[in-house]
């Protein structure tokens, strides 16, 4: 994990000639943990392609395995998952190391809650810092008991409960995270949990426990809030996934190709599910050129191939609805708005507080490092944007360990006057380990 080698590595990223070419982003983060983990439920053999191969996944593979899963990857880069089935999971021999992932531990917390199992999870130094009570607070309501470190952090240890209490719960704030615990819980639990979900957020959980057999229903009320039911004491059939292209990975050569001026790239095979597309949405709005062609459905996913080309960006104040359809992809964004003609005003985002790291204070940090008019607000950002003038560029950007905000100012220095240095790419391994060579493939990186 990315804690574990003590070395930063540092990199500079400078001004690209225009983008081309076309190219695959790794698979999908999201449906990636979760074919792993319902595979691990059900009985008998699944088969996962496409899967992303990085470390946040990995560390979800090794604890399915920890709590007695059969899990192989062949030559071909297929997974073949045997699974323990609902009520199966076996107590884990160690501690369970979940590197950065807060996905992972997450959800893997909601699949303990209801198995009558011990487990240890700790972590890297920037997950050990991300606030678990959000999903402690509904767990321990299931029956769950947990010993946290202080302020509800990592290392943490927690004994399920079996049988567990079936949760009616409303979500105080959207997190498709704490939703997806509370429904895996629910699968070992007798009867019927219930999670009311007042602004949707992603809905891989829901797609993937319907295809996977176990008893989904979703309900959408007048004012759009989903209520979701699940059946608990599922059983889980196996299934072949093949994971589509993640679309907070494809974020980062979308926006490089519509900066770098005449570029024109395709991303082939990114997942287009409306709850995690509002990216696509913003940059169209800003005037962005982004073609959907050859679209399809793959696994009950959405997927097709993004046609991008450089375009002249305009400063935007997006709805706050918006927020949980693209929360992982707003620093990004804010790198997008830095190039933008006119001023861009970002709210509602308070999530972005406790992510890898607190995404508005970095990026404000290190946007106004390479000579960006930036304003922090306490819930988002205002940017005064270049109007498509180079940036000066600078550095080294403080990332705090966090793989996305490294992303967003490796875009940053294509479009910069004297390049700009990332402090630390090691975090780039968690979600898109290929990132530096697909640059190089659209020649962006000499």
């Amino acid at each position: 994990m990315t804690s574990h080698n003590d070395q930063p590595s540092p990199m500079t990223f400078t001004a690209a000639p225009a983008l081309s070419g076309s190219v695959a982003v790794p698979g999908d983060k999201s449906i990636s943990h979760r074919s792993l983990m319902l595979s691990a439920l059900a009985v008998g053999e699944s088969r996962v392609e496409g899967l992303l191969e990085g470390e946040d996944v990995l560390a979800t593979a090794a604890a399915m395995r920890a709590m007695g899963a059969d899990i192989q990857r062949d030559d071909d880069g297929i997974w073949h998952i045997h699974g323990v089935g609902v009520g199966g999971l076996l107590q884990p021999q160690e501690a369970l190391d979940m590197g950065n992932s807060g996905t992972s531990t997450r959800l893997l917390m909601g699949l303990v809650a209801s198995h009558g199992i011990t487990a240890t999870f700790v972590g890297d130094a920037s997950l050990s810092k991300r606030p678990m009570a959000r999903v402690t607070e509904p767990l321990s309501r299931v029956g769950a008991s947990f010993t946290t470190s202080p302020g509800d952090r990592l290392p943490l240890t927690m004994t399920g409960a079996c049988p567990a209490v079936p949760l009616d719960y409303t979500l105080p704030v959207a997190s498709a995270q704490v939703k997806s615990a509370i429904l895996l819980a629910g699968l070992n639990t007798p009867g019927i949990t219930r999670v009311v979900e007042p602004i949707p957020t992603r809905d891989h959980s829901e797609r993937m426990l319907k295809g996977f057999g176990a008893d989904l229903e979703v309900e959408v009320q007048a004012d759009g809030t989903r209520i979701i039911t699940l059946k608990g004491e599922a059983e889980l059939k196996p299934q072949n996934i093949v994971v589509p292209g993640d679309p907070s990975s494809a974020a980062f050569p979308m926006v490089a190709a519509l900066l770098v001026p005449g570029s024109q790239v395709t991303i082939a095979n990114v997942g287009l599910n409306a709850t995690r597309a509002g990216l696509i949405d913003l940059l169209r709005e800003m005037g962005g050129s982004i073609e959907i062609i050859n679209a399809r459905e793959v696994g009950g996913e959405p997927v097709g191939d993004l046609v991008v080309t450089a375009s002249a960006l305009n400063g935007v104040e997006p709805d706050l609805a918006r927020a949980p359809s693209m929360i992982d992809e707003y620093p990004v964004a804010f790198v997008a708005a830095a190039f933008a003609h006119g001023r861009s005003i970002f709210r509602g985002l308070d999530e972005l507080r406790v992510k890898e790291s607190d995404r508005i204070a970095t990026m404000a940090t290190g946007l106004r490092a390479i000579g960006v008019t930036v304003e922090e607000l306490e819930d988002g950002i205002i940017i005064e944007g270049s109007g498509g003038q180079p940036l000066p560029g600078g550095g080294p950007i403080a990332t705090r360990l966090d793989h996305r905000i490294a992303m967003s100012f490796a875009v940053a220095g294509l479009v910069s006057r004297d390049g700009v240095t990332i402090d630390d790419m090691r975090p780039v391994a968690t979600s898109f380990p290929t990132f530096t060579t697909l640059l190089q493939t659209l020649g962006a990186i000499a």
